[in-house]
């Protein structure tokens, strides 16, 4: 069979669009069969249901117009009769449909302009869903491109087959892009929206510079060394973790390379970064002091509770260990995810003596002893009047100067001290109107009782509807810096631990919870073997 020019040009169309757009083939004859049917039903009328067939291989064309078999027929245009479907086609039953052959139709203008639109936009959804199928499974690669243009700040990027965008706050501060400039950035998100897939690109993304090792330093690659964290204040400096698998692989000297040159291929990229090369270390404190380099680290004490760490350093290094608006500090608690309080060791020192001086005033406030046996409790390691009133009367009479009978009398000040100050804090907890069903929780002391009272959190339901958070206090954080917001009992460093128990108790005893749903899979498992044993004996 001859193939006329038509047909052939309509395939040779559909070969270019697809070509171009990069789209399949198969979509752009769907989208001119679309179109004209769009076409077709504008001649036969909307309501009719029109099939159109393309011949991928010779062109050829089809135009059937279908009809529903029914016996009473509604609408011409959709229906036929059963008894003349039968003449067609001698199985045909209700609900199935017979196909006419329309003859070949002349497009008008407007039926053409109207078939044009149609192809337009099919094949404009189809390089949309190309676009974001493609680059949905790059995120978290670098792609390179040139600039196209730059709109109000916000660089525009072609990427070949697609264009992504560079926002101003995610670009290098000081950097400056002109049409046609080669860029590399860093794929963060691909989001489908109405105007089609957008393509988000960053130049300031911590993993941008993590990328750009992988791809200078062959060992990150082979997975010898890992990169496990990253802190970037971007254009001005970075620091970055790095650890080897390999006992003879340095990851340090590594990444820098032979005189620097592959942290100065990085550098270059980074418009003059300055980078910190760490190496990583599961220990929380050892981490800490590689982080702060270049200064020198005295003493490190950790709070792993709250999550903070306190870092004392000589008088000298305070300046080089805060760094510049205290950059060195935020990239290290950034790196490290500690909350980090730097002291001198001066400050520290005056720290720990007024401290030392407010325990030993309480001591005598407390026990009505002087100044040197307050100091000398102090001295001992004594943080509290508890301490001496509960630990055991050799520990107080193995202080020096002290005989059994002065321990005695210490302790029996201290506990009648306790006492006092027991009656009075029931007395302010009744005042305030606290339950005392709230005394039978476990870890709840009075003067507990008493901030919860002042916090208007005085019956079993309101402790029972309290979160941890309430509890606490909790942390947020923003720019690097955790914010820390106290919670009632936060004065008493009462643990999230304690406080989550202390809560189930009070929705316990309240009936909001059984002790069957606090019992998890395992110990239902464990009851029913048990029952089931007892049953068998």
């Amino acid at each position: 069979m001859a193939v006329s020019a038509n047909r052939l040009e309509l395939l040779q169309i559909a070969d270019a669009v697809a070509r171009e757009k990069s789209i399949d083939r198969d979509i752009v004859i769907g989208a001119m069969a679309d179109a004209i049917q769009k076409a077709a039903r504008s001649r036969y009328g909307q309501e009719t249901n029109i099939r159109v067939d393309i011949n991928t291989k010779t062109g050829e064309m089809k135009l059937q117009r279908l009809l529903e078999v029914v016996e009473d027929v509604e609408n011409p245009a959709t229906q036929i009769y059963l008894e003349l479907a039968r003449d067609k086609n001698p199985d045909a039953e209700p609900g199935d449909f017979i196909a006419e052959q329309l003859p070949p139709m002349d497009f008008g203008r407007i039926a053409a302009q109207s078939a044009k639109q149609v192809i337009v936009q099919k094949v404009r959804e189809a390089e949309r869903d190309r676009q974001y199928d493609e680059f949905k499974d790059r995120i978290g690669e670098i792609v390179n491109g040139s600039v196209k243009r730059v709109e109000y700040g916000n660089v525009i990027v072609d990427l070949g087959r697609g264009e992504g965008i560079i926002r101003r706050d995610e670009q290098i501060p000081r950097e400056v892009f002109r049409y046609g400039d080669r860029v590399r950035a860093y794929v963060y998100d691909v989001r489908r929206e109405q105007r089609g897939p957008q393509i988000f690109l960053s130049r300031t993304h911590p993993q941008f510079m993590a990328k750009l090792f992988t791809m200078e330093v062959p060992e990150i690659y082979d997975g010898i060394i890992t990169i496990k964290a990253v802190a970037r204040d971007p254009g001005s400096r970075a620091k970055i973790a790095v650890i080897s698998s390999d006992s003879s692989v340095d990851p340090v000297g590594a990444c820098v390379g032979m005189r620097g040159s592959r942290v100065q291929a990085v550098v270059g990229e980074l418009q003059g970064e300055k980078i910190d090369i760490i190496p990583w270390s599961p220990d929380a404190a050892a981490f800490l002091v590689n982080a702060l380099q270049p200064a020198e680290v005295a003493k490190v004490v950790l709070d792993e509770d709250a999550e903070r760490i306190e870092v004392v350093v000589p008088d000298d290094q305070l300046s080089l260990a805060i760094g510049r608006r205290g950059q060195n500090v935020r990239l290290a608690s950034q790196l490290t995810g500690w909350d980090i309080d730097i002291l001198t060791e001066e400050e520290e020192s005056q720290r720990r003596q007024k401290e030392f001086q407010e325990r030993s005033e309480a001591f005598m406030e407390a026990l009505n002893v002087d100044e040197m046996v307050g100091q000398l409790l102090a001295s001992e390691g004594f943080a509290s009047v508890e301490e001496v009133a509960y630990v055991d009367l050799e520990e107080v009479a193995a202080i020096e100067g002290f005989d059994e009978e002065t321990a005695g009398e210490i302790q029996t000040r201290a506990r009648e001290y306790l006492e006092q100050r027991e009656a009075e804090f029931d007395a302010r907890r009744k005042e305030l109107g606290v339950e005392d069903v709230l005394k039978e929780i476990d870890g709840l002391t009075t003067e507990m009782l008493v901030a919860l009272g002042e916090d208007d959190v005085k019956s079993l339901e309101d402790f029972a509807g309290c979160a941890v958070d309430d509890l606490t206090g909790w942390g947020e954080r923003k720019d690097g810096e955790t914010k820390r917001y106290p919670g009632t009992l936060s004065p008493f460093e009462v643990s999230r631990a304690d406080a989550e128990q202390m809560i189930l108790s009070a929705r316990l005893k309240a009936g909001w919870i059984t002790e069957a749903d606090l019992a998890g899979p395992d110990d239902e498992g464990e009851e029913n073997e048990d029952a089931v044993e007892e049953s068998a004996a």
